[in-house]
């Protein structure tokens, strides 16, 4: 029996089979994820994401993360306040920010677990490169809804999946950690479901509108 969706619960079909990893694609929310059987476990986890190399003074990191950066600087102001939601060993987003003199905490399970920071709302978040290792996607949504204030942002990038990718041969999906991913349909049935008011995509910046 296929295991039901991380995201939404309903049924999955068998997408891929490739090298003994195997991914399911939900027939409701068109989420794509690796068996759950198959995850690392939270140690193994931590060891992998040491080795991301998260310079913040690298130009190019900086760059990558420039459509959220960017978002932020347009969207909000100094008094506005935000949570960098999964912001690993050295984040380029706060640090941008920072530099900026804009009001931004993080939030990491393994590199910055301070619960504390998940009982306030905040006016914007990012959440860079993150979304695509959520094992309860489900649960992280609802949190990432509940933790903005009305008329907050959340700003997402991740690789989103189309039809016209050939899964096999796909990047994305060669990280281990990479245990969800999306495609447009799962983008707009969270936006639906969690009752954020609107979610626009262009290119890897997802913006989820509360």
């Amino acid at each position: 029996m296929n295991p039901s969706c991380p995201l939404c619960h309903h049924t999955s079909a068998l997408f891929c089979d490739y090298k003994s990893r195997i991914y399911f694609e939900c027939v409701t929310c068109k989420g794509i994820f690796l068996n759950p059987n198959q995850y690392m476990d939270f140690e193994n986890e931590e060891k992998h994401y040491r080795f991301h190399n998260n310079d913040v003074e690298d130009k190019g990191y900086r760059n990558f993360v420039s459509p959220i950066t960017k978002g932020i600087l347009t969207d909000f102001t100094l008094q506005h306040s935000g949570l960098d939601f999964g912001a690993g060993t050295g984040s380029a987003i706060t640090k941008v920010l920072r530099d900026h003199n804009y009001q931004i905490v993080e939030y990491d399970p393994y590199f910055h677990p301070f619960p504390d920071v998940l009982n306030k709302q905040y006016n914007y978040i990012a959440c860079c490169e993150v979304i695509e290792h959520f094992h309860h996607p489900d649960k992280e949504f609802r949190l990432l809804q509940k933790l903005l204030r009305p008329n907050g942002k959340l700003y997402c990038m991740t690789h989103l999946y189309s039809p016209e990718i050939d899964f096999s041969t796909w990047y994305y999906k060669n990280d281990h950690t990479h245990v969800f991913m999306y495609q447009k349909e799962t983008m707009q049935w969270i936006a639906k479901t969690f009752g954020f008011s609107d979610v626009k995509i262009e290119n890897r910046l997802i913006v989820f509108s509360n």
